[in-house]
């Protein structure tokens, strides 16, 4: 299973983009050779094997992050309950 998170395009050097991943410090490249529309240092992707496979408006982005903020912290509390069990 592949599970694509918004990565946010912080520089694009000569075809490849440089994304922040989340809010953290992650960054990760993407080839951007398969998009078939101009995309813009702030603009959003999704990222697989290397290359950017579509843009996202940020709202969309926004709303894909929240959800796997909420997910990740749902999944933290149960593995705790476990652990105290």
């Amino acid at each position: 299973m592949c599970l694509a998170i918004p990565a946010r395009i912080e520089r694009i050097d000569n075809g490849v983009a440089t994304c922040r991943v989340g809010e953290g410090e992650t960054f990760v490249q993407a080839s951007l050779l398969l998009l078939p529309e101009p995309v813009a240092e702030g603009d959003y992707l999704i990222i697989h094997a290397g290359f950017a496979i579509r843009k996202l408006d940020l709202q969309e982005a926004q709303e894909s992050l929240t959800i796997l903020r909420e997910l990740a912290e749902a999944y933290a509390q149960e593995q705790a309950r476990y652990a105290h069990q």
